[in-house]
């Protein structure tokens, strides 16, 4: 084929994705002079990746295969704005070799490698094939085409548990489980086949040997089409939750130099094998001692930038100067590596409850600004709605310095001064993580979250008197900032009265609603002299000084910088002893302790019924699944809340439910 047709240059660029991927390849495209052309879903007529584009085409209703998979549409997009390329991000179409073929027959660049190298090197089974002839060590494993159940188990058996059963056109840990025993095989392959016919509509299975305590370590490599392939040092991203990827870091602490030369030498050898041209990157499994071979990502990975920071280069500009056909600007020996850089991936969802997705508006978005050492990748804004339609990633929070200690201590801090509110984030979870001994001691493997969990995700500790006064000066300054709007009204000076002084009552309860736990009281002092707080047997002075997200609280003569976020009696607030959340009493009376039992089955957010796997009469145990819903493209089981009898499902496989809705009921033994 004429290579003028697969890359050659051009001024308009569409790109095929959503959130923060699309930003970020927005943004250099544009640095680049390139016009932008941006698509999106009726879920995101308003979304962050829209705005920042020269242009944006609606391609259909919110559920992915119905927009963002919808290969004509795409296409059909292109033509209309007179793009001549397609850039795919990651996920969705990226390394769907039919797109890439797609593009090529409308005339359209395609930003990666070819269908060809995508199809050699995308399935699992058929990598694997690959580069165990190319001679790339490789795990124990079934990768062939024969994929009924008694195969599968004959090939498990011979393996050896534990076995890990892989979807093979998978990725981000979907369609993937861990079999410890023959017995969970069937239901294991059952399950995984369906998660991964939703997500990538191909069922077929790869078994492999599981490694015990791995750690997973991966090369970035980019070709071009004259025939120059580089290696861009490794990254480790062994914390990982349910298979998919939390931190990642560049170097690998866990490689020296002459492993990090062999590892990456075997990564040019594996990307050579079908002369690959574009950014990719190769996975590795290490037990300690040697690396084994996984996959090739036909695509940008979402962990890129850590690679970014320690090169120097940016990797969406060389994938789109490969795409115009030039060579690549550095040799091998060109590269260096400079410092350590470490990246937390900030998700909507609430690791308190099983890492549930959280769904809504984001009432406050506010994260540090990108200095010393710190970068943000970002895909949603104040004021952005989080659906339940798509991956629940946010943000990407990343932080380069010349050591990896530093780097973890920035990052950590990154964290720190974040808040974002209106949905629930995975950012405390985040901190306790990269400032867990063993992280910092990287004595760590791919299972370490799982075990670490009840460590990583425990209670935050009660509020104590600097939490409760906080929670006063939060309120008193946002009535302050409030009344700064009449301009010449004396209640704009805190504590202002005519004459004598004056009692105002405060209680609080832990946590969001109504709260939990007893009330909390503290007793604000105000009017003619100092400001006093009394809370217990305790007077404490007491001064506000407003500062940008929140104020400096002066308690007996020391000064604490307080952030603070209130959404009607809901109060966030973060001092030095952490994350706080509050109610604030309604002093009017009118609150009740009622709220939805955690007996109801219902759904969490909106989905779809998977499976449904218990029958209706069915004696259960308390904690017995009972059916499956998809949601944000991950499964989540719906179980028995306590032993009793299944009365009632009230749903059917392939219905879509909206949160809150009742899908089940469990009437219970009476024991």
């Amino acid at each position: 084929m004429d290579r003028s047709m697969l890359y050659r240059r051009f001024r308009t660029l569409l790109i095929a994705n959503r959130g923060e991927i699309a930003c970020r390849v927005i943004r250099t495209a544009r640095a680049m002079g390139l016009r932008t052309v941006a698509v999106y879903s009726e879920a995101d007529r308003d979304a962050m990746h829209v705005a920042l584009a020269d242009e944006a085409v609606l391609l259909g209703p919110a559920r992915a295969r119905d927009s963002y998979l919808n290969v004509e549409r795409l296409i059909e997009a292109a033509r209309k704005t007179g793009a001549e390329a397609v850039h795919p991000g990651y996920g969705f179409l990226s390394e769907n070799a039919e797109f890439a073929h797609a593009c090529l027959d409308a005339g359209l660049v395609f930003v990666g490698p070819t269908a060809g190298m995508m199809t050699a090197m995308g399935s699992k089974s058929g990598s694997k094939a690959l580069m165990e002839k190319a001679g790339v060590p490789l795990v124990p494993g079934y990768h062939g085409e024969a994929q009924d159940e008694a195969t599968l188990a004959k090939a498990a058996d011979k393996i050896g548990f534990p076995i890990l059963v892989k979807a093979s056109a998978g990725g981000g840990g979907r369609g993937m489980r861990i079999v410890r025993s023959a017995a969970e095989l069937g239901p294991a392959i059952v399950s995984a086949k369906r998660e991964a016919k939703a997500a990538f509509g191909d069922d077929r299975m790869l078994i492999e040997k599981y490694v015990d305590n791995p750690r997973h370590i991966e090369v970035q490599i980019i070709g071009d089409s004259h025939g120059n392939l580089l290696s861009l040092f490794e990254r480790e991203c062994t914390l990982q939750r349910r298979h998919q990827k939390v931190i990642e870091e560049a170097p690998s602490p866990t490689l020296n130099a002459a492993q990090r030369e062999t590892v990456c030498a075997a990564a040019r050898k594996a990307a050579g094998a079908v002369d690959y041209v574009g950014a990719g990157t190769i996975e590795f499994v290490s037990d300690g001692k040697d690396v084994f071979f996984i996959e090739m990502n036909t695509r940008l990975q979402v962990e890129h930038p850590v690679t970014e920071l320690i090169t120097g280069i940016d990797l969406v500009e060389w994938q789109l100067r490969v795409a115009f056909g030039e060579a690549l600007p550095l040799r091998q020996d060109e590269i260096r590596l400079n410092g350590h850089a470490v990246e937390a991936r900030v998700y909507a969802e609430n690791p308190t409850k099983n890492f549930m997705p959280s769904v809504g508006r984001i009432s406050t978005w506010r994260l540090p600004a990108e200095t010393g050492g710190l970068r943000i990748d970002a895909g949603y804004r104040e004021g952005d709605s989080v659906s339940p339609y798509y991956d629940a990633m946010l943000a990407k929070m990343i932080a380069w310095a010349p050591t990896r200690d530093v780097a973890i201590e920035r990052l950590n801090r990154g964290l720190e001064d974040s808040d974002v509110r209106g949905i629930v984030t995975n950012i405390p979870f985040l901190s306790a993580l990269i400032t867990h001994q063993k992280v910092r001691a990287n004595a760590i493997d791919t299972g370490f979250i799982e075990r670490e969990l009840a460590v990583l995700t425990q209670a935050t500790p009660a509020p104590g008197e600097l939490e409760l006064c906080a929670a006063v000066a939060a309120i008193v300054n946002d009535e302050r900032e409030a009344a700064q709007a009449e301009a010449n009204s004396p209640w704009q000076t805190f504590g202002w009265m005519p004459v004598g002084r004056r009692q105002r009552s405060f209680a609080f309860r832990v946590g969001h609603g109504v709260g939990h736990g007893p009330e909390q009281k503290i007793t604000l002092n105000y009017g003619s002299g100092p400001s006093t707080l009394v809370i217990g047997d305790r007077e404490l002075a007491f001064a506000i000084a407003p500062k940008d997200g929140g104020f400096d609280l002066t308690l007996d003569g020391v000064k604490s910088s307080v952030a603070a976020v209130i959404d009607g009696h809901e109060l966030y607030l973060r001092t030095r002893h952490g994350r706080f959340d509050l109610h604030w009493v309604d002093p009017f009376g009118g609150e009740t302790e009622e709220q939805a039992g955690a007996d109801k089955i219902a759904a969490p957010l909106p989905g779809t019924v998977v499976a449904v796997l218990a029958e209706e009469g069915a004696t259960l145990e308390k904690g017995a699944p009972i059916l499956t819903l998809e949601v944000m493209k991950m499964e989540q089981t719906l179980r028995a809340p306590y032993a009793g009898v299944l009365k009632s499902i009230k749903c059917k496989v392939g219905d879509i439910v909206q949160e809150g809705v009742e899908l089940a009921v469990v009437e219970p033994s009476g024991e």
